[in-house]
């Protein structure tokens, strides 16, 4: 069965500047289910970003093919919304304008009205209400500006929604705050999620599956952890359960060690480079031979 967002054997080169071809990633294929929260992990220069702005449509591969609900990804999408790093709003409009526009683009038979009651209920529901919904993005603070990013993406109902490290500029308090915001909202809304991030803690937090690359060059998703960790999460809860530190220490030993060891190794002609499934479940009885698992199990798809 085909996923709902299908990455299929997704290459980027770029001039080296010498005359030849540098090869940021090669033969990346992975799938997003519809509603998943997926977040991808990786050093700097493996092309996370790239393979962002390629989902976004801003971006052309190499080669490869990208499907969105069975179609091909051409090109920018209202289906598709992205909020990035460095927030992206319109300076001259208002907060609550920001909002109405995309969604006045996004459904162009509302009323006035109809838009602006429609705005403002994504905004409150990212805590942005009364007074603060008139001011301008240069009278905002930094979370203040990221919540209308977030309030904007999702109002305007896209299929996918596109996350480029959207918490890297914020402190520690208002990051932890913003996440519960969107975790609760993405609760009500059962949005598919494909989210860049540097924060082990944060991707577990936030993640049904964690995607991890190799470095670069050539670079690949080598592999895909599941979350076993039930939701609700809470993040002053979530340390507490017996699969938290376990995957945390994979991924760690991932990114510390084996993402340059398995790096630079160019694909082989005719294999599907897919990500190996590791599933890490430390609840499992150890008492019952028949459901007992090993506690890490990594299975090539």
């Amino acid at each position: 069965m085909n996923s709902f967002l299908s990455i299929e054997k997704l290459t980027q080169r770029f001039p080296d500047g010498a005359g030849d071809e540098l090869t940021v990633f090669e033969d990346a294929s992975f799938g997003v289910e519809k509603g998943e929260f997926v977040v991808i992990l990786g050093h700097s220069g493996c092309g996370k970003s790239t393979i962002m702005n390629i989902l976004a449509g801003l971006a052309e591969p190499t080669s490869g093919v990208v499907k969105m609900d069975g179609e091909l990804v051409r090109g920018p999408s209202l289906d598709r919304g992205v909020v990035f790093q460095n927030y992206s709003l319109l300076p001259w409009l208002t907060t609550l304008k920001n909002v109405t526009f995309g969604v006045q683009a996004r459904y162009p038979d509302w009323s006035k009205a109809k838009v602006i009651a429609h705005a403002t209920e994504f905004l409150a529901m990212v805590g942005l209400e009364g007074d603060v919904i008139r001011r301008k993005p240069s009278q905002l603070s930094g979370g203040m500006r990221q919540r209308v990013s977030i309030a904007r993406a999702f109002a305007n109902h896209p299929k996918l929604l596109l996350l480029d490290e959207p918490f890297g500029a914020l402190d520690a308090l208002t990051r932890g705050t913003i996440q519960d915001e969107l975790l609760k909202i993405w609760g009500q809304m059962e949005q598919t999620v494909f989210m860049i991030t540097h924060d082990i803690d944060e991707a577990i937090l936030l993640a049904d599956r964690i995607l991890l690359m190799t470095n670069g060059p050539f670079a690949r998703v080598a592999e895909s952890v599941e979350i076993t960790i039930p939701r609700p999460r809470n993040r002053t809860e979530i340390i507490e359960h017996p699969n938290y530190y376990a995957i945390r220490n994979h991924l760690v030993q991932f990114l510390g060690k084996r993402s340059k060891e398995l790096s630079g190794q160019p694909s082989t002609p005719g294999e599907t480079n897919r990500p190996t499934q590791v599933r890490i479940d430390k609840t499992i009885p150890a008492d019952d031979p028949e459901d007992q698992q090993p506690a890490l199990r990594a299975v090539n798809s």
